[in-house]
């Protein structure tokens, strides 16, 4: 495809800013979208013309986040993979988490890192934008980061909370309302989880293995939601998986309460039945849900309770995952693997709408940020765009992914839908 000067004829284009799925031919020149037309058009005859009958032009997929091996875990995810990684998803903007080692709660570090994927983006063509979250807190501290000085590099702050926590967390809401920068809390692990590693249920007792209950999920959730409407400082919950989470969230919102919130893309899709494979894949933090809660979470994207969908992307090396369940570290690469297969479990199903995937990768997530989309017209760089086939199919080897680890469900598998990132 030549980049400079080419016709999408009658493609299917998804615009969740304009909250529209039409077709259209798209006609672009050195790299920007010059016309949209909805009718027909008399094109220049040496133009170059790509068939759009099985296409789909979307506005950048966004990704809230996702965990990078550097620096620290080099072997696991190297900065330019991970990029890589999510430029042959679709995603045009990535969120990156502060556990890196070290962990980013300083200027220094957030500095150095930021820096150095701006060299990165500077020696490698159409990389996607990646902006970093900084800690709230000091690493193995209750004392609070230098927010006012992160505030200006980072993206916003993220913290893992507990109980024991939540008199901190009501005083950094108090001391982050001026800095109106995003703030993305996870409430997976605390003293109600008992340490389980499968949603407690009838198939965590039937797997034989701890199990995590619901309610240590609703119960934190409860209280930070509180806290929020004491302190209306906007929050963003991370990682919801339980239906009661689905509900106080919807409660909290029909209250007024400033919270947006998120689900995993892999806890859309599994649920506790699936694990009885005992696959290190399936293992997950939170846990994924049970069937009902899969449903609910599934309701709550389409019905905007849950506000986007992210990827967390966690790559690990063969060796840490290739060990007993209970044993294997949280979590699977995605960010490669996420639109196809939503696509066709979600969106083929009817289960979702396209707009409503779209939107819940694209435009929400920006939302969630204080953000905005950008409508597709005239003038935008197609470089920001996605363009995918769904349609097209192809195997998960290591030919075919750029991440450096293969720690995903669909490792040596056949799969539906392709990205097709590459617009040279």
């Amino acid at each position: 495809m030549n980049q400079n000067s080419f016709l999408l004829q009658q493609i299917r284009v998804i615009d969740p800013a304009s909250h529209r799925d039409f077709i259209a031919d798209i006609l672009v020149i050195d790299g920007h979208l010059a016309k949209i037309a909805t009718e027909p058009q008399d094109y220049d005859a040496d133009l170059q013309v790509i068939a759009g009958d099985r296409l789909i032009l979307g506005s950048g997929l966004v990704d809230l986040y996702s965990h990078s091996g550097e620096p620290g875990h080099e072997s696991r995810e190297t900065l330019l993979s991970l990029a890589q990684s999510a430029r042959a998803g679709g995603f045009t903007q990535v969120g990156i988490l502060p556990d890196t080692n070290p962990v980013i709660d300083n200027w220094e570090t957030l500095s150095a890192i930021a820096t150095k994927y701006t060299h990165l983006k500077r020696t490698h063509r159409g990389l996607p934008e990646f902006n970093f979250w900084a800690n709230l807190a000091l690493e193995d501290s209750s004392n609070m980061a230098e927010l006012g000085e992160l505030s200006d590099l980072a993206l916003g702050f993220s913290q893992k909370l507990d109980f024991s926590q939540l008199a901190f967390f009501k005083q950094a809401l108090e001391y982050l309302q001026p800095l109106n920068k995003a703030v993305a809390i996870d409430l997976s692990q605390n003293q109600l989880t008992k340490n389980g590693i499968v949603r407690e249920s009838k198939d965590s007792i039937n797997y034989g293995v701890v199990g995590n209950p619901g309610y240590s999920e609703a119960a934190a959730i409860a209280a930070v939601l509180e806290i929020i409407a004491e302190v209306p400082t906007p929050v963003h919950l991370m990682r919801v998986s339980t239906a009661r989470g689905v509900a106080l969230i919807a409660d909290a919102k029909q209250r007024g309460v400033p919270v947006t919130a998120s689900t995993t893309w892999m806890h859309l899709l599994f649920d506790t039945s699936d694990q009885a494979s005992y696959d290190s894949n399936l293992r997950l933090e939170p846990p994924l849900g049970t069937p009902s809660d899969c449903q609910a979470l599934q309701q709550g994207v389409k019905t905007g309770t849950i506000d986007a969908i992210a990827i967390d992307h966690q790559a690990y090396t063969y060796e840490e995952k290739t060990v007993p369940f209970a044993l294997a570290p949280p979590g699977v690469i995605g960010l490669q693997l996420a639109l196809p297969i939503l696509w066709q479990k979600l969106v083929t199903t009817d289960v979702l709408t396209p707009l409503e995937l779209w939107q819940a990768l694209s435009s929400h997530p920006l939302n969630c940020l204080g953000k905005s989309t950008e409508e597709i017209k005239p003038g935008i760089a197609i470089s920001s765009l996605t363009l995918f086939d769904p349609e097209q199919t192809w195997q998960v080897n290591q030919q075919t992914i750029h991440s450096l680890s293969a720690n995903t469900p669909w490792w040596h598998q056949e799969i539906r839908g392709k990205v097709i990132f590459n617009y040279s």
